[in-house]
């Protein structure tokens, strides 16, 4: 990738690792859009889903990073309406 990219990270805790684990599982499903020009990257430390994007305009970070965060909303409602993962 060269200089121009723009990148963003955003670090999103959740209530455990399973939930963090969870939340990338669903998100990861979904491709983007417009892979040539959005590169994403989702990883999980402890309770923490981390994902990178890597854009090749600043309308398209925010874009991107708009609906990744509206993707993590939908999965935190979910797991808030059917109750805790039981082990």
């Amino acid at each position: 990738m060269t200089s121009s990219w723009h990148s963003v990270t955003i670090e999103v805790p959740f209530a455990s690792h399973e939930h963090a684990i969870i939340a990338k599982k669903v998100i990861e499903v979904d491709a983007e859009l417009q892979p040539h020009a959005v590169k994403r990257e989702l990883s999980v430390h402890g309770d923490v889903l981390t994902a990178t994007f890597r854009t090749l305009t600043a309308r398209l970070a925010r874009l991107t990073v708009n609906g990744f965060l509206e993707n993590v909303e939908l999965v935190v409602r979910t797991i808030e309406h059917f109750g805790p993962i039981k082990t």
